[in-house]
């Protein structure tokens, strides 16, 4: 046990005491008391070694380091350190010591390096076996991770990341202020984890009730983090859900636990980010988290001359005190539950212990257990979140609807705690934290994929269909949750690094789950983009599946547009047709396949339709000819052929050929012939070449059929593709017989059916036909043919039949020319060279021979294509062409020798040039003249060669464009390409050339999407055949409809029939259908669990909702609002529950209806409150208000346990709906429902008060009834008016009952309880409360006639050990809440003392209630206002409070019986005491508010949260220094005085006196601190009363001699604060304006005020609000932030106001002048047109009031030093400003006061300007400044802005009586405008203002006439009064409209005004 001390002194943060335990321990080691085997296993030892070097002062370095280098010798300290993180640790003090020390720091990490033997876990094992045996050593010092198998020891987070592992940047957040907690609360806190740990099931479900309503609303959320073990019981009892025997039942109230858990800790989160509630008071919070902590010594300083009265630190006024003087220097609440008289007399006086004492004392009853092991313990956030995802994700497999529902509500709120702690930078750190929460995190995302997958399969498999619907449901539900989980954790661009394999699978299931991504289409568009970067290939499925999805859409769309009557849309019909080809291979629509071909033929039938139109119908079409399915093609050729039998059939023989011949049109197309010619005759299955055969047979044989124009279209169309039908010719079929007969000439001038040329290229392409019969009918035609030529007998040779008998076979060669050339990239012959040779060849002076030679030379050369321009540019050609005629000529034998050169030359240049091609093949004689030079050299094998190589080039010439024939051919000009031909030529034909070939398969032919291997997919298949029935029914509810519907004709085959899994799936996943059939199952039920069931289901819905719709309405809600549900739930809220069951059902109802008011509260149906208040408002029975409360025969029943539960639950379910209805109205604003939810109020305040004033319950003041009616409470008294609408009740009745009710709780948990500032147990109860008398509060005083109601508040007060003693009434139960350890208590009771201060009597009571306080009440006030550790909010409230109590005139000197003598101060030096106003001075100077005033405007902290800034929430002090800590006003509370107030003398002080000391230090402050480790800085002290206390100096005592350095505390002073300081000025200038004006003038406080009133903040929020800028935070915390600043500038304005009033000088220097009225100008045009929230616009508008008037009074007090800044700061956002000021104007019945105060500013502006154009007048010098005057006439491009100006002014002024003031505003800034504006006085013309003011003249005058005859002149006096101001305006306004303006003085008009004039003179 000394050994356990010692090593705890060793952390003890007051250096001389680390020292003496270092040394003890050094000593004893020395001696060899204790030896190092034994020090190695003390754990706590190594940690505050490590620890030692974090402490700001640090003696003994070298000690230290040598005895852990001692240590480290041993194996087991080697552990410790390692766990601990001392290498790191280590590493980095290395660098910060001297280099003596960092030699034995190497030594001690290289022992730390040494792997542990085996004799380690010997020797460790057998430690443990001999600790056992010591029972006097405490159970703690077993280390401080527990050696348990829980998971969470296994990731405990270190506190600090100097002596410990460092934190992980990957965290957002991750450790909450450390909370340290009483004996009582440790012992409640115990016993729960106990009981959670039974094996009795009952005690444990109680236990979760317990936790719910009583234990997780009293402690703070983040205890359960900082003492796990309760969190860890409840982890552990999730594993009970897949148990028998009602063992799931505790998993479900684990899950509501752990639910209500992480809801909490959401709310604390925010609440520590809350910079106005950032506290560092050590006594209430310790500031420190496992991201950063230090040890911090806070030195608490106090009188040097101790009072003998002082008494004990809590106030001790009421009830008993549970103090108890420990000899240690602290004193703590030691709280007792048992309410012994034992503690009734701790009034003893006991002397307060010395500043040195009060520093280095224990604090056994707060925290006596050991703080820094149990942080060890602690859990993170991250930590917390990841372990409920490990241990709930498995529930969630479970076959329990209310299981899976339960638990994705709880992973749902869990979800958002994820995203609040842990960063997506996790992925990318590599930290043993990150590591081990990526590791968890990915097995929890493995464990959701295989669950989802589990889900999707189950649903196939055959089972009952609620289990169907509980599977699907549950998949779409955890999909959701998966995805959102994954946007939460893992950025798109890592998933393909880290996410698992089931999770990839999973997402690939959502992926194709057609109805999911139509109910949630963002969660779809989410999954796509994780599958895109996961699995390529699951993707590239997914991405096929969608466009079949598509085409089929299309498809269905095509059969229903085509199908619709009237005008079609041809084009977006050929579209959808084109997409719809691509799904054929799925469905098989053959329908479809004729109607597409119909439209085809519809749109070619016209001669009007658009080439557009006609090109892609064409596409479609051959799109369709050439489809990869054998079907497409048959069905398609099959319809042609029919349309064409339909057109040219013998039967239409007394019909128009006309308009039947144009049917065809669509065929007669180059590339539909060609795709018939070249594929589809070539097509393998008979059925389609077969049809394609006969399509050509009737085209080619229906000349007699068709008409001219046909005809001649079709033989066009025919010719490019002879060259590939050309290949079918042949004499024995019919087709072959029809095709020869083209090449035939008629009678007729042998002309024929083709063009001549093309004939003789058709018969000379026969010559390569492959059928010798062809080929010799081919030469019989070419003899005709030459026999025919002109000039035939001049050629050779001579034709007869032994010549044709010889060439029959002439071009079927046996070595076929390659055509391929070279294109070489250099040239390697000079051009030079070429041209020589070419000139050889050419010349008729050289020998043949030589010729001969030159022409075979260029024959090589032109293997090179870049040669070829070279000859071409020298004709070539035609030398050739030339040659080759003179060769066929009679003399042609002497150049034959050129023939076989020329025509390779010829051939090698045609190859390389399709343009030379094209134009000499349509040049009859060349062929000619080819052919008979064939026929001369018939046995030269290498000249016919040459020619059949030739014939290729130019007979084929149209087939070998690949790009005619393209489906897309491509703009650009292609570069010579390599002569091809298609295959189908190849084949056909015996060709004398090596020819690539092209277009194997159809150019037009297309991929399709899905392959057989996809479509055999189960998941591919299912969404196909959903895709293809929502889209052929239009989709889901039309679908549903017919699925529902008993007619069901389906046109479509049987494989495209939804399946029953499909249609359970749709209804399912469909939220409209899936809510129909809820409510249906419930209108049909005839069980409860019947409707259980489907609630359950409908909350799925709801659940849905929220996971998959970050904002707005999903789709749950907007069905709910269409459908009539309300009367399906009707019958089961408008009659008692007969029995258990009924009350169970009712519970869910009642639950399901919170949570649609909660998820509907932004944007919820005012259809559906009335619904909901009528109900409420039944008169009988009214179950859902008569449940709230028991009648006695139900109390009877309570003695059954589970009838108790369920009506406990009931109970706890109707407030918790009542609250949230609550809630909902705040944005209502139908008329009628807010009648019916006023009514409504104030029977739930009757019914709330009825729950609390139960008092002959068994169990009186049952802690969960009691919290839950007080929460109900605080909800409802929050509505101002909720007490007046009852017809039975008065208002002020109801309230005093509530005061009564509510005072008397307060005095049971709080009161009686001696202050019980420092327990959680009760807190729930006491800030409930606390918050319900602050509403209460403002309830009184406006429903209260008088003020006095104040008494009502008094509750009799008095020592309980003087029984006799006087009974007082007071407010001093209020006191002891101003210190509780709960800022938001101390903030909400402070919050009431400035309500109830309000009024006068309030004030008295207060300050009487304060009397035994050190200070006084306005002691305390201060004190609390100038405390710098306290939130701001808290110090805020005390502002409020100040001011009230100045708000009292107060005097000068001591008065006998006046009432308020305000405060009272007595010096102890001079004896002298002061009252009132100089008492005030005294104490704001002694007390150095405006010091203190200055360092909180420095320290004003303008962000939304305290995260990021590294002095936040997370960091601060250690809860070892002075924990107890409380406002030091409070620690010496007096006994109250014996003597009554009658026995007083009169001239006795109201207040007890303030002491002030006679010398006092200068103040000294420290800024902001933005180090993880916070600075040393003074402490302030607080005040002094009577010896007790030493002043409010914040310096050091005279005689301290402490070493230890005092805290530098973060300081966060928040706009709010700054608004009521703003405001307490204000009210101290008008009570002191001398006094206060020279303190603002010393301190500078104006300008750091105003240094504050930035403009860009508000702008900035607001372009968030419009969603201009990226707004990360949500909308209500901007919202809040912008009307906190606007109530700063409120306030700031206020008091720049009375600056001026009482000294013009503090506001007019010009370096604060100018930049604040930029500010002011900025702020008033800020553009709040998309602001939708009404308060904040409200608030802007209050804000614009106050700064024009502050710009009035400033322009009246200090005119001309403001007015050229005012005038600059106008122009620079003139426009801004005019339109701002129509804005104000217009809003007259609106918002009157600032409509007024912005007629104000114009005037006077305006006046001013007027003035100073007088003064400056007479002066030579310019003023260069804009004037109003020039802004107002000289600016055009705001003249539309003006005149609205203008016309609203005047609306303003005449559309108003005369006795409104506004109309009096108006007029001043109408008379005001028109003497500066001309264009205001053109305006006025045009508006008639001066016949107005005329008529007006003529009715004053008549009516003065009137009155002058009437007796008793006296009596209308004050009516002429009023009619002379009437006249005064007018002529006023008539003078300034006439002023310099020659339009307005028309010589009638002024003729008439003299007369008018003249005539009221004489009156």
């Amino acid at each position: 046990m000394v050994l356990t001390g010692l090593i705890r002194k060793l952390g003890h943060p007051l250096a001389e005491i680390r020292e003496r335990a270092l040394k003890n321990i050094l000593c004893k080691i020395e001696h060899s008391l204790i030896c190092c085997a034994d020090l190695v296993q003390e754990r706590l030892l190594f940690l505050h070694l490590l620890e030692w070097f974090n402490f700001p002062s640090v003696p003994m370095k070298e000690e230290v380091l040598s005895l852990l280098d001692r240590l480290v010798k041993y194996p087991p300290a080697v552990q410790h350190l390692v766990d601990l993180g001392a290498v790191e640790f280590l590493s980095k003090l290395r660098s910060n010591v001297e280099p003596n020390l960092q030699a034995e720091i190497d030594g001690i990490l290289d022992g730390l390096f040494i792997l542990p033997s085996e004799a380690h876990e010997l020797y460790s094992a057998s430690y443990q076996t001999s600790q056992t045996e010591l029972p006097q050593q405490p159970k703690t010092l077993t280390g401080y991770f527990p050696q348990d198998k829980s998971t969470f020891q296994q990731m405990q987070v270190p506190p600090r990341p100097v002596a410990a592992n460092p934190a992980a940047k990957c965290l957002k957040f991750s450790t909450f202020p450390w909370l340290p907690l009483t004996a009582a609360d440790r012992h409640v806190l115990s016993s729960n984890v106990s009981s959670l740990r039974s094996s009795n099931h009952t005690l444990i479900w109680n236990t979760c009730e317990l936790l719910k309503d009583v234990i997780m609303q009293d402690f703070p959320a983040e205890i359960f983090l900082q003492r796990p073990r309760i969190v860890q019981s409840l982890l552990s009892l999730l594993e009970l859900a897949f148990g028998g025997d009602g063992k799931h039942r505790l998993a479900l109230q684990s899950v509501s636990c752990l639910q209500q858990l992480c809801a909490n800790l959401r709310n604390r989160l925010n609440f520590h980010r809350d910079p106005s509630f950032f506290s560092s008071k050590q006594d209430t919070v310790s500031q420190n988290s496992s991201l950063s902590y230090c040890h911090e010594a806070r030195v608490t300083h106090h009188s040097q001359n101790p009072s003998p009265g002082s008494s004990s630190p809590r106030p001790s006024v009421v009830g008993r005190s549970g103090q108890r003087p420990r000899g240690d220097g602290q004193d703590w609440d030691a709280v007792s539950s048992s309410g012994s008289s034992s503690h009734a007399h701790v009034n003893s006086r006991v002397s307060v212990p010395s500043p040195l004492d009060m520093v280095h004392l224990d604090l056994p009853e707060l925290e006596a257990e050991e703080a820094l092991e149990l942080r060890f313990q602690q859990l993170s956030l991250p930590q917390l979140c990841v372990s409920i995802l490990e241990s709930a994700a498995p529930l969630l497999r479970t076959g329990s609807r209310q299981m899976i529902i339960r638990v994705l509500e709880l992973l749902a709120e869990d979800m958002v705690l994820i995203g609040e702690a842990i960063s997506a930078d996790i992925w990318d750190d590599s930290s043993l934290f990150a590591i081990d929460m990526k590791e968890k995190l990915l097995a929890v995302l493995g464990s959701l994929g295989d669950t989802m997958c589990y889900h999707k399969s189950s649903v196939s498999l055959e089972q009952p269909e609620a289990m169907l619907v509980h599977h699907r449901m549950a998949f779409v539900s955890i999909s959701l949750l998966a995805v959102r989980l994954l946007q939460t954790l893992l950025p798109v661009e890592k998933a393909s690094h880290f996410l698992p394999e089931p999770m990839s699978a999973a997402l690939f299931l959502i992926s194709l789950d057609m109805p999911v991504s139509l109910e949630y289409p963002n969660i779809h568009e989410a999954v796509v983009a994780y599958l895109e970067q996961l699995n390529s290939e699951n993707y590239s499925i997914y991405k096929r599946t969608a466009e079949a999805v598509y085409s089929i859409e299309c498809t269905c769309n095509f059969l229903s547009d085509v199908g619709k009557e009237g005008e079609k849309n041809l084009l977006e019909l050929v579209e959808l047709a084109d997409q719809a080809l691509r799904s054929f291979s799925y469905h098989q629509h053959f329908p479809l396949i004729k109607e597409i071909i119909c439209i085809c033929s519809k749109i070619w039938k016209s001669a009007q339709a658009s080439p557009l139109l006609q090109g892609e119908s064409q596409k479609v079409f051959l799109r369709m000819l050439s489809h990869p399915l054998l079907q497409v093609k048959v069905k398609t050729y099959h319809c042609c052929l029919e349309i064409i039998k339909e057109c040219l059939g013998i039967h239409n023989v007394g019909k128009p050929v006309s308009s039947l011949c144009n049917g065809i049109h669509f065929l007669l197309h180059p590339k539909v012939l060609y795709e018939i010619s070249a594929f589809g005759i070539q097509e393998p299955k008979n059925e389609v070449n077969a049809t394609a055969r006969a399509i050509l047979m009737y085209l080619l044989q229906g000349r007699l059929r068709m008409t001219a124009l046909t005809w001649n279209k079709f033989v066009e169309s025919l010719c490019p593709v002879i060259p590939v039908l050309q290949g079918y010719a042949d004499t024995e079929d019919p087709l072959g017989n029809c095709i020869l007969l083209l090449g035939e000439a008629s009678s007729e001038a042998g002309e024929g059916i083709l063009p001549c040329a093309t004939r003789l290229k058709f018969m000379l392409r026969l010559l390569l036909v492959k059928k010798p019969s062809v080929r010799a009918l081919a030469l019989k035609l070419l003899a005709c043919h030459l026999a025919a030529e002109e000039g035939a007998d001049t050629k050779r040779p001579s034709i007869d039949a032994r010549v044709l008998s010889r060439v029959t076979n002439l071009f079927i060669v046996k070595k076929p020319i390659d055509l391929k050339l070279d294109d070489r990239r250099e040239l390697i012959i000079k051009l030079e060279t070429v041209e020589k040779v070419y000139e050889i060849f050419i010349s008729d002076d050289i020998d043949l021979i030589l010729r001969k030679s030159a022409a075979e030379q260029l024959a090589v050369i032109m293997q090179d294509i870049k040669m070829h321009a070279v000859v071409k540019k020298l004709c070539l050609i035609d030398k050739i062409i030339e040659y080759l005629s003179e060769c066929v000529g009679q003399d042609g034998e002497v150049v034959e020798c050129l023939v076989q050169p020329s025509l390779t030359l010829l051939r090698k240049v045609l190859c390389a040039d399709p343009v030379l091609r094209v134009s000499l093949s349509q040049q009859p004689a060349l062929l000619t003249l080819l052919f008979r030079v064939s026929l001369i050299f018939h046995e030269d094998c290498t000249v016919v060669t040459e020619v059949g190589a030739l014939f290729c080039l130019l007979l084929f010439e149209e087939v070998s464009r690949m790009d005619m024939w393209s489906d897309n051919p491509s703009n650009k000009p292609s570069s010579p390409s390599v002569f091809s031909l298609p295959v189908s030529v190849s084949r056909r034909y015996h060709l004398p050339v090596h020819v690539l070939g092209h277009h194997a398969v159809s150019p037009y032919s297309i991929v399709l999407p899905l392959s057989a291997d996809c479509l055999a997919l189960k998941p591919v298949s299912d969404m196909l055949r959903i895709a293809w029935n929502l889209s052929w029914y239009h989709g889901s509810d039309n679908l549903l409809k017919q699925m529902n519907s008993e007619t069901k004709i389906e046109e479509f085959l049987d494989t495209l029939t939804l399946s029953t899994e499909d249609t359970l799936t749709l209804k399912m996943t469909h939220t409209a259908s899936g809510l129909k059939d809820c409510l249906r199952s419930i209108v049909q039920a005839a069980a409860h669990r019947e409707v259980r069931a489907a609630l359950t289901r409908m909350s799925f819905y709801l659940l849905n909702d929220r996971l998959s719709f970050k904002g707005g309405t999903g789709p749950c809600g907007v069905t709910l609002k269409s459908l009539s549900w309300h009367t399906t739930l009707n019958r089961f809220l408008q009659v008692l529950p007969a029995c258990t069951e009924d009350e169970k059902l009712l519970i869910d109802i009642i639950h399901f209806l919170n949570k649609l008011l909660k998820e509907q509260r932004k944007n919820v149906s005012v259809e559906l409150l009335n619904w909901l208040l009528e109900l409420l408002l039944r008169h009988s029975p009214n179950p859902l208000l008569d449940l709230l409360v028991l009648t006695e025969s139900q109390a009877r029943e309570e003695s059954d346990d589970i009838r108790t539960a369920v009506r406990q639950q009931l109970q706890k379910e109707l407030i918790a709906l009542f609250s949230t209805l609550l809630l909902s109205f705040m944005p209502v604003t139908d008329r009628k429902c807010l009648e019916l939810f006023y009514v409504f109020q104030t029977q739930l305040a009757l019914k709330l008060l009825q729950c609390l004033r139960v008092t002959d319950a068994p169990h009186f003041y049952g802690l969960p009834s009691l919290e839950r009616t007080l929460r109900g409470m605080a909800h409802l008294t929050a509505f101002p008016g909720w007490s007046s609408h009852s017809p039975l009740t008065k208002p002020l009745e109801i309230c005093v009952k509530y005061l009564s009710g509510l005072l008397e709780v307060i005095t049971s948990f709080y009161v009686e309880r001696g202050g019980n500032a420092m327990s959680f147990m009760g807190k729930g109860v006491t800030k409930s409360t606390v918050l319900c008398l602050l509403h209460l509060s403002h309830e009184m005083m406006a429903q209260a006639q008088s003020s006095e109601w104040m008494s009502l508040w008094f509750l009799p007060l008095g020592s309980h050990s003087e029984e006799h003693a006087p009974t007082q009434q007071g407010l001093a139960w209020l006191i002891p809440l101003w210190v509780d350890r709960d800022p938001e208590v101390r903030f909400t009771s402070l919050g009431l003392g400035s309500a109830l201060t309000t009024v006068e009597t309030g004030c008295v009571a207060l300050a009487n209630s304060c009397q035994n306080i050190s200070g006084g009440l306005w002691g305390t006030v201060v004190n609390i206002l100038l405390d710098q550790s306290e939130c701001s909010m808290v110090r805020r409230e005390a502002a409020f409070i100040f001011q009230n109590l100045l708000v009292i005139p107060m005097p000068s000197v001591i008065i006998k019986d006046y009432t308020w003598q305000g405060p009272c101060v007595h010096d102890e030096d001079s004896g002298l005491s002061l009252v009132g106003k100089p008492a005030l001075q005294a104490l704001l100077y002694h007390c150095h508010f405006y010091e203190h005033l200055k360092q909180m405007v420095k320290h004003c902290y303008l962000g939304r949260y305290t995260f990021g800034l590294n002095c936040s929430a997370l960091n601060g002090t250690s809860e070892g220094n002075d924990l107890n800590g409380l406002d030091d006003s409070f620690k010496f509370w007096r006994a109250p005085s014996r003597m009554s107030s009658q026995d007083r003398d009169p001239s006795s002080l109201s207040t007890l006196e303030t002491m002030v000391a006679a010398s006092s230090g200068s103040a000294e402050f420290q800024p902001l601190v933005l180090s993880m480790v916070p600075v040393p800085e003074a402490s302030h002290d607080q005040f002094v009363a009577q010896g007790q206390h030493e002043t409010a100096s914040p310096r050091l005592p005279h005689d301290s001699s402490l070493s230890a350095p005092l805290p530098r505390q973060c300081v966060f002073v928040t706009p709010p604060l700054l608004s009521a300081m703003c405001s307490l000025l204000d009210s101290l200038l008008a009570t002191s304006p001398g006094d206060t004006a020279n303190a603002l003038r010393q301190a500078h406080l104006i300008e750091l005020l105003c240094s504050i009133a930035d403009a860009a903040l508000v702008e900035t929020s607001v372009q968030e609000l419009q969603g201009l800028l990226p707004a990360p935070p949500p909308a209500e915390h901007t919202q809040a932030q912008v009307s906190f600043f606007l109530e700063y500038l409120s306030s700031l304005s206020r008091l720049l106001q009375s600056c001026l009033l009482v000294d013009p000088d503090l506001v007019t220097q010009d370096e604060l002048l100018k930049p604040l009225i930029t500010n002011i100008i900025r702020v008033l045009t800020i553009c709040t047109k998309d602001i939708s929230d009404a308060e904040l616009i409200l608030a802007f508008y209050q804000t614009w009031t106050h700064l024009f008037n502050l710009l009035v009074t400033l322009l009246r007090k200090a005119g001309p030093a403001s007015f050229p800044s005012v005038t600059m700061g106008l122009a620079r956002y003139w426009a801004a400003v005019i339109d701002m000021i129509c804005k104000c104007v217009g809003l007259s019945s609106t918002c009157p006061t600032l409509c007024t105060a912005s007629l104000q500013f114009l005037s006077i502006l305006l006046t001013e300007e007027a003035k100073r154009h007088l003064q400056e007048k007479d002066k030579t010098s310019l003023c260069h400044s804009p004037t109003m005057a020039s802004l107002l006439d000289e600016t055009q491009e705001h003249q539309k802005s003006l005149e609205q100006l203008n016309e609203r002014i005047l609306q303003c002024y005449e559309g108003k009586s005369s006795k409104d003031v506004l109309k009096r505003v108006a007029a001043n800034a109408l008379v005001s405008l028109l003497a500066v504006s001309r264009r205001a006085q053109r305006h006025a013309l045009k508006a008639h203002l001066i016949d107005s003011c005329v008529e007006q003249l003529k009715h004053i005058h008549a009516q003065l006439n009137l009155d002058s005859l009437r007796p008793g002149r006296a009596a209308l006096k004050k009516k002429e009064d009023g009619f002379v101001n009437e006249l005064s305006v007018a002529m006023q306004l008539l003078r300034n409209c006439l002023y310099q303006n020659e339009e307005c003085k028309e010589r009638r008009r002024v003729c008439l005004l003299l007369q008018r004039r003249h005539h009221l003179r004489c009156c």
